[in-house]
């Protein structure tokens, strides 16, 4: 399902990576930051949302990197260049991202940041929405979030614009060793 998950996301403009292990994955993410422009000062900082992947001794021995923040605001996130969270889901069929983001700090981080990362397990990948519903109960989530490719819209004069309303790049990580979703 992988494969599917990708040619569908990629066919809207998202990029996708896929690592078997945390280490890995991890070393993608500083990887690319830094690539991008990672930087200590607003417009270039990227801000992390609290999630699994950050688990263990992880969280702490990033806290070396500079320009990389973990205390998510509002003012932050509208100022960040990145913005890192962790999906639980991934639709094979439309290529969409599905996280239960009751969490503000989980929306502040993949809708204000020009580029958003986010991190998916691999064995959350699942066939299609159906399938998604007998995981998940909408009543007893205050906020599902779904993202299918990165921000884009057609409404001004029928001209294709992307980043108006959210992020302009959408960089989906997959990692084989992060556990399942729910």
């Amino acid at each position: 399902m992988y494969e599917q998950f990708k040619a569908r996301a990629e066919g809207v403009s998202a990029e996708v990576h896929r690592f078997d292990t945390r280490a890995a994955t991890l070393e993608f993410i500083i990887t690319f930051l830094k690539g991008e422009g990672l930087h200590d000062v607003p417009q270039s900082h990227a801000l992390w949302a609290d999630c699994p992947f950050l688990g263990g001794s992880v969280r702490q021995s990033l806290s070396e990197v500079a320009g990389l923040k973990f205390d998510v605001s509002q003012k932050l996130a509208a100022q960040a260049k990145f913005g890192i969270s962790q999906m639980q889901w991934a639709l094979a069929d439309t290529g969409t991202l599905v996280q239960d983001s009751s969490a503000i700090d989980q929306r502040l981080v993949s809708s204000l940041p020009a580029i958003h990362i986010a991190l998916v397990p691999t064995s959350g990948i699942l066939a299609d929405m159906p399938t998604l519903l007998t995981r998940i109960h909408p009543g007893a989530s205050a906020y599902i979030a779904m993202i299918t490719g990165p921000s884009r819209t057609a409404d001004i004069e029928r001209v294709l614009t992307i980043g108006v309303h959210g992020p302009e790049r959408l960089i989906i990580v997959f990692c084989d060793e992060l556990g399942g979703g729910n």
